[in-house]
């Protein structure tokens, strides 16, 4: 959905936004890994 976002949004602010919304993403994955 992230993604999604981020094609769909013709807009720096926008693909600002996903970038980070990616990066937070990306650790809390880490994180439920690591729970495992």
């Amino acid at each position: 959905e992230v993604n999604t976002i981020g094609s769909k949004g013709n807009n720096v602010h926008i693909a600002g936004h996903v970038v980070n919304m990616k990066s937070v993403l990306e650790k809390i994955r880490e994180q439920i890994q690591n729970i495992e």
